[in-house]
């Protein structure tokens, strides 16, 4: 096995009414991509999708042809981004729940909480962002709600699995101020419950400029560019059985410079006459791992491309040069990193799936048709 490749998986291509309040009726994922338009020569915008269409997650049809384009390309499983609020509240829950309880597509899968508020900087900054759902952690019976509510997926035949658990990851554990007993709480519920335990994956950043006290406040501290081993440990110390780490900060402030990188994203948001930042991709993510990348528990990220003009504007930096023929490199470069842990650690996290908004996705477009799910193929043979 050279690697097992899990697929995050966006579930917004649908209409809620909480978008629908604040964007306008019908509004989905969708509705800026196709508005997006390019900001300098060459700059591939808008992303047209090309086998799949502009197409609605609430259709069956849709979901099989996604899982049949997936397992051509030798993906493992889609990992759903899943939106518990706190209090019961869930957003976007409909496509997962229909995979789940259909039966179909019969695909592996796993759960991402992705816990954090929504606001409308997500498509439009302003000076003032609207809270459109704010993400709350009430305390043990809430989780005990939340556990409860995705029992069901844990004790599924295709729900995906480290060391015989369910495998769970938590977006931000930084601002979980109660993550150590939330972890705790699940563990001794997954074993009333009969699991054989859970496997609960952190997502951080691998070069961070924030670092957790004992009591859960934050402080700022300088990025270490040269080692993740103590923000590594950090996650670990709260109770993380892994790590789901993401090196796109890091790539980008050894490619550019530390302070110069940090300087123009500052910059960026603020003066509305300044260019688009461009990043040479292949150039990019050559820094991407870090060594701790080759620790047992800590599973890396791939990221094909990335532009969120769509979303954003010329708020943060374009992917140049991010092609089928990088992507794979890129992949085999992370299979060097991962090839001496054991075949059940040997995971990398594709982000994303289908991350439109964002220009960050494999599936199928208008200029490159099945080249970046091809790189994928590619590598793992």
């Amino acid at each position: 096995m050279k690697a097992r490749i899990i697929a995050n998986y966006l579930p917004q291509f649908y209409p809620i009414p909480e978008n629908d309040k604040y964007w306008g009726h019908g509004f989905t994922e969708w509705t800026n991509v196709a508005k997006a338009r390019p900001f300098f020569h060459g700059h591939y915008q808008p992303r047209i999708p090309a086998d799949l269409g502009f197409y609605d997650l609430r259709s069956p049809e849709v979901r099989e042809h996604q899982v049949a384009l997936a397992k051509e390309a030798g993906v493992e499983g889609f990992c759903y981004w899943h939106y518990w609020l706190g209090n019961g509240k869930e957003l976007l829950q409909r496509p997962f729940h229909e995979v789940l309880v259909s039966g179909k597509p019969d695909f592996p899968f796993c759960l991402c909480w992705a816990n954090h508020d929504w606001t409308t900087k997500s498509w439009k900054r302003g000076i003032k962002d609207a809270i459109i759902a704010k993400q709350e952690y009430p305390g043990e019976e809430d989780y005990i709600n939340h556990f409860n509510s995705v029992l069901s997926a844990f004790r599924d035949h295709r729900y995906v699995t480290v060391d015989g658990k369910p495998l769970f990851l938590v977006y931000d554990p930084y601002h979980f101020p109660d993550v150590k007993r939330f972890i705790s709480v699940w563990r001794e519920l997954a074993d009333k419950n009969g699991l054989p335990g859970i496997y609960i994956v952190a997502m951080g950043n691998s070069t961070s400029t924030i670092k957790r006290n004992e009591d859960g406040t934050l402080k700022r501290v300088l990025p270490d560019l040269k080692s993740s081993s103590m923000v590594y440990n950090d996650f670990f110390a709260l109770g993380f059985d892994g790590i789901n780490s993401w090196g796109k900060s890091r790539a980008e402030m050894l490619y550019s410079g530390e302070f110069r990188r940090n300087i123009r994203y500052f910059l960026q948001e603020r003066i509305s006459l300044l260019p688009a930042l461009r990043y040479d991709y292949s150039k990019v993510v050559k820094y991407f791992f870090s060594p701790e990348d080759q620790w047992e528990n800590v599973y890396p990220t791939i990221l094909p491309q990335w532009d969120r003009t769509a979303r954003v504007g010329k708020n943060e930096g374009v992917y140049v040069n991010s092609t089928p023929v990088n992507f794979e490199k890129h992949i085999k470069d992370a299979i060097e990193i991962i090839k001496n842990k054991s075949d059940e650690h040997r995971i990398l996290f594709l982000r994303s799936w289908n991350e439109w908004g964002e220009g960050n996705y494999v599936e199928p477009d208008t200029k490159y048709g099945h080249g970046y799910l091809e790189a994928i193929r590619n590598a793992l043979e």
